[in-house]
């Protein structure tokens, strides 16, 4: 047999394992602290599921708000995480957290070609616990243009094909509204043109749109950010092994395009590979509701699949058991494509808008449909009786179908007969018929939405109390004239349902870290020379899901302090 050729070893001051948020924002960081960088991501394209989220960031106190006014004692956003997080709240990793997270925005601000703008009126998901915030707490990503990645734009990983319009990615808040009312309103008609001209432009010019939202903004404007500065993002490397010698992990072990490799490190190896959502041994063993590792359908990158855990573990880093959740669950919708291959879609915008109610195979409700994805799937798990198949359908009106969409499925004026073609989309002329579609108890049905009606037309949900938290109202429609912003009777037939599963943005169970970022070892001793960022890192909620950007907040910010760590710079303030 030909022996597999190996090329001399590289040496740099920092790896960085991973192309998501977390490691980006490490390596960008590093660099401009003076390190040699270099990046490696074993898929084709860079960016890992940070490409496909929305690019929100949970920074509490950071200086967009305090530029606006909100400006919150200190011990407000740590009180509410102490409330939140219960057992597991980390004192040292929270602080670290609170303190450094608004130099992180304020040094991308200043040196990086990363631009925010402000979540000033998003509140917390958890609008009666003590300290929960109106709004100040969020930042998101500034829309980027591509163009500014020259020849790298073509190895950034487009936004997930089921949430985009044609592949045009659309911008969360003002925007989507404005989609949302593009039938209704000129003023939105024009926007939208404007929009989707550009972006035909884009596309017959550079084979891709240029203007990048969300995720795929904050991606590409780190990914320029580290170019410009002198990192190497090497995409098609997955690395094999950790160097480990005299006890300091030293390097890795690849096998890119050019065979077996040997990297050296002279400051550190930073693992962030995006955790575990697509490992069946690893979800096996901390997803109850995965006996298999086959029950949990997750939104995320399909190329996260535990390198990062494996590796840490090999130089005795610790994964954590004793989280409230392993994941960041979600419910999630199987999309057939044209290809033979199923999507996984994040249900995220459509549940609490007017009209729309969820229920299981007795056809009740089980849950507020305007929560967070993390508390419905959460509510799902609960209700679903043991040994039985966690599932759930999300049913809707004609209006509302036209209006708002469902789940794959995009409103008026897109098309819903492939869809129902397909069999993603169920309908039934009556709310008896679609149950009898989707296996629904039918009397069950009819009972939950009569019920259900009435409460609508009163603006109340005695038994779930949809619409009643800030965070419930501001995912609703104020503009649909409704009593309760969240709140709609079911009326025009046909009806439609979606059937969602369990499913996850991502996992939350990781190495053990210190507040540096450092992996620990079963001792707790950090395991010089080795980091973990991104999802890799165990989540600093520990399992609870308290606010949106709760994954990327603590990834930005830890993978700044990583780098100050592994280059000997003294953080700010």
């Amino acid at each position: 047999m030909k022996p597999t050729p190996t090329s001399p070893s590289t040496e740099v001051d920092l790896l960085v394992v991973g192309s998501g948020a977390g490691g980006l924002a490490t390596a960008v960081t590093a660099a401009q602290l003076g390190l040699k960088v270099l990046v490696l991501e074993k898929e084709a394209h860079y960016g890992g599921t940070t490409a496909w989220s929305g690019g929100w960031m949970w920074i509490p106190r950071n200086p967009l708000a305090r530029a606006a006014g909100i400006d919150e004692d200190p011990a407000l956003p740590e009180a509410y995480l102490r409330h939140e997080l219960g057992p597991q709240f980390d004192a040292a990793r929270v602080q670290a957290f609170l303190s450094q997270g608004p130099h992180m925005v304020e040094f991308f601000r200043q040196r990086s070609a990363l631009q925010f703008i402000d979540g000033n009126g998003i509140p917390d998901f958890h609008g009666r616990s003590p300290a929960a915030a109106l709004g100040g707490r969020s930042v998101c990503a500034a829309p980027f243009d591509a163009r500014r990645l020259g020849r790298h734009v073509h190895q950034l990983k487009p936004p997930l094909a089921e949430t985009t319009l044609w592949g045009m990615g659309i911008a969360s808040g003002a925007e989507l509204r404005h989609f949302l009312n593009a039938m209704r309103s000129p003023r939105s008609f024009w926007h939208v043109t404007g929009l989707v001209l550009r972006y035909w432009r884009d596309c017959l010019v550079h084979g891709r749109g240029m203007r990048l939202v969300n995720g795929n903004a904050l991606v590409g404007a780190l990914a320029a950010s580290a170019i410009e500065t002198g990192v190497t993002i090497r995409v098609n490397t997955p690395v094999k092994r950790l160097l480990i010698e005299g006890g300091r992990v030293a390097g890795v072990q690849t096998a890119g395009p050019e065979g077996l490799q040997t990297l050296r490190a002279r400051c550190g190896v930073v693992l962030a590979c995006g955790g575990f959502p697509h490992d069946e041994v690893r979800k096996r063993e901390l997803l109850p509701h995965a006996p298999s590792g086959r029950e949990h359908w997750s939104a995320a990158s399909r190329g996260n699949t535990g390198d990062g855990l494996r590796l840490g573990e090999s130089a005795g880093a610790r994964v954590a058991r004793d989280l409230h959740s392993a994941a960041a669950l979600a419910p999630v919708s199987l999309v057939p494509r044209s290809d033979g291959s199923v999507a996984h879609f994040p249900h995220l915008i459509e549940r609490a808008k007017p009209g729309l109610i969820a229920v299981m195979a007795d056809g009740r409700r089980f849950v507020n449909e305007a929560d967070s994805y993390h508390d419905f799937m959460s509510a799902l798990l609960a209700a679903t009786p043991s040994g039985q198949t966690a599932q759930a359908w999300l049913l809707c009106d004609h209006r509302f179908i036209r209006r708002y969409g469902l789940g794959a499925v995009k409103p008026a004026p897109m098309p819903l007969r492939p869809w129902l073609r397909g069999g993603y989309l169920l309908r039934g002329r009556t709310l008896a018929e679609l149950a009898r579609v989707c296996g629904i108890d039918g009397a069950g049905l009819q009972a939950t939405v009569q019920h259900y009606n009435a409460a609508a037309q009163q603006g109340r949900d005695p038994d779930f109390a949809k619409g009643e938290t800030p965070y419930n109202r501001i995912q609703g429609d104020a503009a649909a004239g409704t009593a309760n912003p969240c709140m709609a009777p079911l009326r025009q037939g046909p009806f439609y349902a979606v059937r969602v599963l369990p499913g996850s943005l991502g996992t939350f169970a990781g190495l053990r870290t210190n507040a540096q970022a450092q992996a620990l070892d079963a001792q707790g001793q950090p395991i010089p020379g080795l980091y973990a960022a991104g999802n890799d890192m165990n989540s600093l909620m520990g399992g609870h899901y308290p606010s949106g950007g709760i994954t990327l907040g603590p990834a930005m910010t830890f993978g700044f302090i990583a780098a100050h760590h592994a280059a000997g710079v003294a953080l700010p303030g």
